[in-house]
């Protein structure tokens, strides 16, 4: 899971089914089922639904909610990693007017992690409320054909070879089963789908009694996102930007069930102690206390059934990588279902969905677990380990791209097989093109071939067209690239013959003849 010096930034020199059809059944079919149920209306879900439906599989997704975006989310923050997939879905140019950028993260005790000299496009977080997020995806998923049931509520799953047979309960309290050929529990740290398929969700509480308000300020803060931890207090703001601030604080001495009232009057004492004042807080709209966990499900993949974002794993909130973690796992997963649900990849591919994403997940624990841990400290020698922390990471340039590359997204990569070109499994930058950028071409969902002429004629054809697009070097680079469509590379080679890229894509982009699903 680590990054690769080598990348692709640097040129060598020397180098069927009706979506809106009525799933319900109660007897087994003898032709498999092509379709997918997601379960949980989140930004994970809403991906997922929504990539699945743009290639050609029937998706319904199982909410339980009534049908409204809601406001009360946690999550503000988009990070580079997660904004370039949503390049690659012609999306990010609509979010990023309505949040606003942030080329910095401030952290604790001087602690600063610089954004502007990421190796992005999106060289920057964007501070968003989730809802906003949420409008976007919810609005490509209906225009794909995905099909929402809304007020239902999961109450038994089964599967067999054939697939997977959902229970749900609807709001007039009348039962329905569901068949699909794979189901994916996107639905939260309570997850029905995850308690379903029987799966623990080890970990433990790491913050309890978290208060949250949502308020008016007469002050407006100095920044975009605020945030410190001072003594035993700990306060962050951040905009909704429709003049109403979500404020999140901890106390260290109040330690009390999150069913305990919360008044304003707390919220603005804790805000004190951290960040030297309240900011006039008044006229809260919404206010409630919560915990904060880790913890993540040992597997992402029981049979047919898969499991994404806080279904799989929960974190603190330290870094705002939740969110951001949870629309990674779903375009890693999407492409894999919609290839072997479409007939041109073994199902031995969804495998690999556990091999790349359980890892990532347990580092984004270990990462925004040591952050809240350290604005925690309290001992002495803890407050020194965070100030040598902050000094280090300060001044040492590796380090410091290391731990951005790690907040971000944009410093994961991908396990290799032995022998491998040095970039395969690495993430994809935005490299220029003759026909324009990498994440333009990979728009639609395909699988993006790089080469150093244009080639399409000798490896194009057929029904394949549908999955890969090639491409050429803006500049004279030599080397041959295939692009899997979340963005990282699947092959690479140096001047390879044409009977290597022919073998390459029929691995990676399959070939016409159907496969089982």
């Amino acid at each position: 899971m680590n990054g690769n010096s080598r990348n692709m930034d640097t040129a060598d020199t020397a180098d069927a089914a009706d979506p809106t059809t009525d799933t319900t059944c109660t007897t087994r079919t003898t032709t498999p089922p092509r379709d997918v149920i997601v379960v949980g209306a989140g930004p994970t879900g809403l991906l997922l639904a929504g990539d699945l439906a743009t290639a050609g599989v029937p998706v319904t997704l199982v909410e339980k909610r009534p049908h409204k975006i809601s406001n009360l989310s946690r999550a503000f923050v988009l990070h580079a990693r997660t904004l370039e997939q949503l390049d690659a879905r012609g999306l990010a140019d609509d979010l990023e007017p309505k949040g606003r950028p942030l080329d910095r993260i401030r952290l604790f005790g001087g602690l600063s992690v610089a954004l502007d000299t990421l190796p992005s496009r999106f060289n920057h977080l964007l501070v968003i409320p989730q809802y906003e997020v949420e409008k976007v995806l919810q609005r490509r998923a209906e225009d794909a054909g995905v099909r929402f049931v809304y007020e239902a509520e999961v109450t038994g799953l089964s599967q067999d070879a054939g697939g997977v047979t959902l229970d749900v309960r609807r709001r007039d309290g009348e039962p329905e089963r569901l068949r699909a050929a794979y189901v994916v529990g996107t639905d939260g740290m309570r997850s029905a789908v995850r308690e379903a398929i029987g799966l623990p969700f080890p970990g433990k509480s790491v913050i309890r009694s978290v208060v949250l308000a949502d308020v008016l300020l007469d002050e407006e803060p100095e920044s975009v996102l605020t945030a410190n931890a001072v003594g035993d207090a700990f306060a962050f703001i951040a905009p909704f930007g429709d003049g109403y601030y979500r404020v999140i604080g901890w106390h260290r001495g109040r330690d009390v069930p999150d069913s305990e009232p919360l008044e304003l009057d707390e919220v603005k004492e804790i805000a004190r102690l951290a960040l030297g004042r309240d900011y006039g807080m008044r006229d809260a709209r919404w206010m409630s206390r919560f915990h904060s966990d880790e913890r993540q499900a040992p597997a992402y993949r029981v049979g047919r059934v898969f499991l994404a974002g806080d279904a799989a794993h929960v974190h603190t909130p330290a870094g705002g990588q939740g969110m951001n973690t949870g629309l990674q796992d779903a375009a890693n997963l999407s492409w894999k279902l919609a290839l072997v649900l479409n007939g041109h990849a073994d199902t031995a591919l969804l495998d690999t969905y556990q091999a790349e994403r359980h890892p990532v997940g347990k580092s984004v624990l270990r990462s925004s677990g040591g952050i809240v841990r350290l604005a925690m400290a309290k001992y002495p020698w803890t407050l020194a380990l965070r100030a040598g922390l902050a000094t280090f990471l300060n001044h040492v340039g590796p380090a410091r791209r290391k731990a951005a590359g790690q907040i971000t997204g944009i410093g994961y990569a991908y396990g290799a097989p032995r022998g491998s070109h040095p970039l395969v499994g690495t993430r994809a930058p935005d490299v220029a093109l003759r026909s324009g950028r990498l994440y333009e071409a990979l728009r639609g969902g395909r699988f993006v071939l790089i080469t150093p002429t244009s080639a399409s004629e000798s490896y194009t054809g057929g029904d394949r067209n549908e999955r890969l697009t090639v491409e050429s070097w803006a500049s004279d680079r030599r080397t041959t690239v295939l692009v899997r469509p979340d963005g990282y590379v699947a092959w690479a080679a140096e001047s390879p013959d044409a009977a290597a890229v022919a073998a390459a894509l029929d691995a990676a982009v399959g070939t016409p003849e159907a496969r089982a699903v």
